[in-house]
Order: C-alpha cells, then sequence, then structure tokens
C-alpha cells in the first residue's frame, strides 16, 4: 500500500531523472573495432522491477546498532530489469513484462529502463498501491551486499496480460528470459513462446513457486551456487547439474555461478558421443581446474570433450563441462557485487543471439559481470559493448 512506502518518494523521481542525462547521454566510444551486432537482437522477459535504495556501510551492523551510511545512491534495480539493462548496453533490444505502480518509483523505473533502450510498452501500470523497492545495504569491509525487498502491490496475474499483447510481445523475439518471478504470468508466456519453438532461459536464483513448471519449458537454466543442490538433493553441484539436465530433457545446458570462483557449465551432448569415454563428473571437474592459470587475472574457460559423465556410479549424460573463471579484480577497484549475477545472464542473451560458443560466452559473461563491480549498484557499472574492457571478448 502507498502508507508502506519510504518517506521520501520524491527523491525517488529526482534521483532517477537527475543520472538520466548524465549517465545515459554519454558517448563510451573505443577505438578498438566492434563486430557486427547480432541479426536477430529482440528478446522477451518477464519478471521482477525495482526501485533500489543502495546505502553503503563500513561494516554491516550488530542487532540494535545505530550507524551512518557512507553513501547513498537510488535506481532502478530487480533481477530481469537488470539483466535487460546489461543486455541492452551490450546491443540486443530487449522488451520486458512486469508491473508498476502510477506512483513516483513506478514512473522513475519506466524512465530509467526506457532511456538504456530497454522497451516498456508491455507494463502492465496500476492506478493503485505500491511499485516494488528494496532496501540494499552494501558492507563496505566485506564488499558483500543484503537485500530487504518490499514486493510491488497488488502483484501481477495472467489476466492482466491480454492474449494479443502477449502475441505482440513475442512477435519476432529470439528468445524469452524469465527470472521466476510473477509465476502464473511467467507460465502464459512460456507456454505461448513454446508453441512458437522460441528458446526460453530461465534463472533459478532459488527454490520459488512456479519454478518447477517454468524449468520444464527451459532451453538453459542459470542457477546460484546453492540451488542445484537445493532443488535436486544431489550431494554435490557436479553430481546436481546431472541430475538437472536428466531431469529436464529439453534443457540444453546449464551453469551454476559461483562469485569470484567463477561458474561451472555442463552442456547435453546430442550428436555423437556414443564411444566417449566414461568418466566421473568428480574427477573430470579436479581435471579442469587443474588446468586453470592462475596467473591470469582476466576470465578464462577450460572445456572438456564430449565424455560419458557418471555420479556416484548411478547417474550417466553424455556431455561437456566448462569450468569459468572470473576477473580478479584488484581489490581497490571492487566497490559492490550488487546484481553481478544479472549481469551476467545479460551477457549470456546477448551471447546466445550473437552465437557464441561456451569458450567465448563464459569468459565474455565473466567480465561484463566483473565490470559492472566496479561501481555501487546493479546498473551504474554495467558496461556498454563499446567498452574498452569488452574488446577481447567479443
Amino acid at each position: 500500500m502507498l502508507s508502506s512506502l519510504p518517506p521520501f518518494p520524491d527523491a525517488i523521481s529526482v534521483n532517477l531523472s537527475s543520472v538520466l542525462s548524465s549517465r545515459f547521454t554519454r558517448s563510451q566510444m573505443s577505438s578498438e573495432p566492434l563486430p557486427p551486432l547480432p541479426q536477430h537482437r529482440i528478446v522477451l522477459g518477464c519478471g521482477q522491477v525495482s526501485v533500489d535504495f543502495l546505502a553503503t556501510v563500513a561494516s554491516f551492523p550488530n542487532p540494535d546498532d545505530k550507524i551512518r551510511s557512507t553513501s547513498l545512491k537510488v535506481q532502478g534495480g530487480g533481477n530481469a530489469g537488470n539483466a535487460l539493462t546489461c543486455a541492452a548496453r551490450l546491443g540486443l533490444n530487449p522488451r520486458l513484462i512486469s508491473k508498476v505502480a502510477n506512483d513516483s518509483q513506478g514512473k522513475g523505473i519506466l524512465e530509467e529502463l526506457e532511456a538504456d533502450g530497454v522497451n516498456t510498452s508491455f507494463f502492465i501500470v496500476s492506478e493503485e498501491g505500491n511499485s516494488p523497492f528494496t532496501y540494499v545495504i552494501v558492507d563496505n569491509q566485506t564488499k558483500s551486499r543484503t537485500c530487504i525487498h518490499t514486493p510491488g502491490y497488488p502483484p501481477l496475474i495472467p489476466e492482466e496480460l491480454s492474449h494479443s499483447c502477449l502475441l505482440s510481445a513475442l512477435d519476432g523475439a529470439n528468445m524469452v528470459y524469465f527470472d521466476g518471478r510473477h509465476p502464473e504470468t511467467a507460465l502464459l508466456v512460456a507456454k505461448e513462446a513454446a508453441r512458437k519453438n522460441m528458446p526460453i532461459l530461465v534463472e533459478a536464483e532459488r527454490k520459488r513457486e512456479g519454478l518447477d513448471d517454468l524449468l520444464e519449458f527451459a532451453t538453459y537454466a542459470i542457477c546460484s551456487a546453492k540451488f542445484p543442490q537445493a532443488w535436486t538433493e544431489a550431494p554435490s553441484v557436479p553430481s546436481a547439474l546431472i541430475s538437472m539436465l536428466l531431469r529436464l530433457p529439453k534443457l540444453k545446458f546449464v551453469i551454476v555461478t559461483l562469485g569470484e570462483d567463477g561458474c561451472i557449465m555442463l552442456e547435453r551432448s546430442v550428436n555423437g558421443g556414443s564411444d566417449a569415454e566414461e568418466m566421473d563428473v568428480h574427477g573430470l571437474l579436479e581435471s579442469l581446474k587443474q588446468r586453470k592459470d592462475d596467473n591470469k587475472t582476466i576470465p578464462t574457460c577450460i572445456s572438456s570433450v564430449a565424455t560419458k559423465l557418471t555420479s556416484n556410479g548411478i547417474e550417466t549424460l553424455t556431455g561437456r563441462l566448462y569450468v569459468g573463471t572470473a576477473e580478479k579484480i584488484p581489490p581497490s577497484e571492487l566497490v559492490d557485487t550488487t546484481g553481478a549475477g544479472d549481469a551476467f545472464i545479460g551477457a549470456v542473451l546477448y551471447a546466445l543471439c550473437a552465437g557464441m560458443p561456451p569458450e567465448n560466452m563464459l569468459p565474455f559473461a565473466a567480465q561484463v559481470a566483473a565490470t559492472g563491480c566496479r561501481a555501487l549498484g546493479a546498473r551504474a557499472g554495467l558496461p556498454h559493448r563499446t567498452d574498452p574492457r569488452l574488446a577481447g571478448f567479443l
């Protein structure tokens, strides 16, 4: 309800609009020649947006402590909003299905997304209630963040998305992305996308209502570090990735992001592999990790050949295993990890549209995510495709 909003709503629109002229009109040109943009650049997302109140503190408070922030920033947030903002800055043409209220927060959310090139014409705008917002506390000591989210009200329901609007949103799209929010509406979109044989990327951050149904339609899945084991009850991450691909026959690959430890990706082998060597997935993972060059500070990728992967001698899947490393960000440059996973997903969306092989996609996505960690908040540091840091990865 409106009464539950922060006591300074006008500050949101002031802060958001004040950054628009300075942040989104800057020319960020690189002297390096860029490859052509992907031919099919339209992606449709369905998920969460919000306003983020980002307060940095010297160290996270103990119970009953009274402390002062060292800085405060107000900017757009939400998994889908962040990921598609990232995709837009990289050169895609994202569309987003979500919901806000007709309040100052909602107006600021829409203005900021549009300024970054995200199509918001498929948003539902409620005349009452409140837009979503999140308090984010950034610990300067550990460079970690804690989020306190207040959902938007009233929530998005499938009846608010007409069939004609849905068809228009999907028209010409190359891919559909879901962050797991608005599950009933997301499932409606996923079913229509599946009928049109469109690839679907599902973010699996944690177990949520309706996420299992969405995963049944997934072509690709990107998971947080804890999700695979929580969802499969497998004893380890590698065995959990095998279980996910066995349970979800439409899934082509699954990625688990591991923060500063990079990521692991398991890709199903569809053609060939009948004469592939059989190997325990844990042993293969360790052999790939041993091939990492710890002296390299930029993201890299080490991959296996198609292998018959076994887990505990029971589950077997023929596939390729990839280990992606993260950039080693100098401590003096690391500001905030908020939204790093969203940036990674936005970069994967771009990579899939561009037809990048996994060996290129994983370092590229890691570099985009690391670049975003050099500024406060999920969006302030998101790079444009002209950013010199990306020149060697595109």
